[in-house]
């Protein structure tokens, strides 16, 4: 009962598993985190609060890169309409960044940060030590290593076969992605430049180039689920970017800000940031438009219900809740607070956790071999899952949220000696912070739910493993 268009879509199936591992792994050490906010000694000697941040934003990142490349392996051959130019290479690719990422995790648990760097030949090209990218300079190189294999994989895969709008959108972003990162290995000694150029991989990745691999992953879904035209889909993706691109390439200058850059940066950032929710708005409608006007009931309930959530909080956290302190008046109090926390959280859930398990949940059950979609049943506890983990980061963002308002009032809105320092201030914002360990747990409920979904149909899968290959003869709609 393999359902899958080309044998070589397989590939992205360990990229999932390792992804949906590494995500586990991530809330796991936001809950640490969490905690050690309001029991500071909670598991302080063996887990510091720095290294269990360094886990927990460095798991984010790198489970999100193997889920785009699962996501890309699984759906530009389809695309395309041709077989991977090599899955050997996306096997050897995977098992080369599982164990890069592995080793890099295992070294921040294991070894003092300052150690590491020495070990890793950080004094022969310096790239540590800066936040999101405090990943050894060893590491960085084998990244680059992989994305280059990646790529090469992807292009020649392109070339031979089907030109789509969706396919070039997507390899545009990984290219962007791949480009940008290579500023992580430039570390000035001015901490202003070093800043600038640091936001040149942070800010262009998340608010630029992510954006279009997010597009058209979303892109792909909706005309597998819908059965709307490519044409009226590919138009819409096309005006979704453009803003995206314009918006989130000039709205970098928001950070400028705070760099002795010139002062119309701050016009300049102010203006095309507060532009930046406009792309995110409009995937709201085109999503809510293409499902509306759908051809046909895709029996995969889970991966709609996924997409339209994506479109939704996409816009939530990084359109409404990245305006919310983006021009510089109201960043001048709000830079760095909690209320950061807070659009970071949501923003990066909503569009590009979200859009990751939505390929997920509408790739997997083709991986597996039973069908369109998971059993009925599956699909609820997947859905389960989905609200569960939905609304405890709405919940954890309004308290994050509430927690900065009230540390700006303390801390930053005084102009007097009454101003409390930033440890007093933390002793107040207790209350925000159990709150949102609470939603944490709701969270890890959530996610656990969600893989359960995967136990649901095991049986099914175990029977169907043991049929013929019929993927040559099979299509989607």
């Amino acid at each position: 009962m393999n359902t899958l268009k080309f044998q070589s879509q397989s590939v992205a199936k360990p990229y999932f598993i390792f992804a949906l591992m590494l995500f586990t792994g991530q809330i796991l050490f936001g809950l640490v985190m969490g905690l050690q906010y309001v029991v500071g000694d909670f598991l302080g000697d063996a887990i510091p609060f720095n290294v269990a941040r360094m886990v927990h934003t460095n798991l984010l990142i790198v489970w999100l890169l193997f889920g785009f490349m699962g996501a890309a392996y699984y759906l530009v051959p389809e695309e395309a309409e041709t077989e991977l130019y090599s899955p050997k290479l996306a096997i050897a690719l995977f098992w080369i960044f599982a164990a890069a990422g592995t080793l890099t995790i295992l070294g921040y648990l294991l070894v003092p940060y300052s150690t590491l760097a020495h070990m890793t030949g950080n004094d022969i090209l310096p790239t540590m030590g800066r936040e999101f990218l405090e990943q050894p300079t060893i590491t960085k190189i084998g990244i680059v290593v992989v994305c280059l294999g990646f790529l090469f994989n992807l292009g020649m895969t392109i070339l031979k076969g089907r030109k789509t709008v969706i396919n070039l959108v997507l390899i545009t972003g990984l290219i962007g992605l791949a480009v940008f990162f290579l500023f992580s290995f430039y570390n000035p000694a001015n901490i202003a430049l070093d800043k600038l150029f640091w936001w040149f991989v942070v800010h262009l990745w998340v608010e630029g180039v992510w954006e279009l691999i997010m597009g058209a992953i979303l892109a792909f879904i909706l005309i597998k689920v819908t059965g709307v035209d490519r044409e009226v889909i590919e138009k819409w993706l096309y005006v979704i970017i453009a803003m995206a691109l314009i918006t989130g390439i000039l709205g970098t200058g928001h950070h400028f800000y705070w760099l002795s850059t010139p002062e119309y940066w701050q016009w300049i950032g102010s203006i095309f940031s507060a532009l930046e929710p406009l792309p995110f708005f409009a995937m709201v409608l085109y999503a809510f438009n293409m499902v509306n006007r759908r051809r046909r009931e895709h029996p995969n309930k889970a991966a709609t219900l996924w997409a339209l959530g994506t479109a939704v909080m996409a816009f939530l956290g990084a359109g409404v809740w990245g305006f919310l302190h983006t021009l510089a008046p109201v960043n001048f109090y709000t830079h760095g607070t909690q209320i950061t926390a807070a659009h970071g959280h949501m923003a990066f859930y909503g569009a590009y956790v979200m859009i990751v398990l939505t390929i997920i949940s509408y790739a997997m059950p083709k991986l597996r071999g039973i069908g369109e979609s998971s059993s009925p049943k599956a699909q609820v506890v997947e859905m389960w899952g989905f609200w569960l983990m939905t609304i405890a980061m709405v919940f954890i963002t309004l308290f994050l949220t509430g927690a900065g308002i009230l540390q700006v009032w303390l801390q930053r809105m005084p102009e007097s000696a009454e101003a409390l320092g930033f440890m007093a201030t933390q002793d107040k914002l207790a209350i925000f912070y159990w709150l949102r360990e609470a939603a944490g747990v709701v969270f890890m409920i959530g996610l656990l739910t969600y893989l359960a979904n995967f136990l649901v149909d095991r049986k099914k899968v175990a029977v169907t493993s043991g049929m013929p290959d019929t993927s040559g003869l099979q299509t989607d709609t």
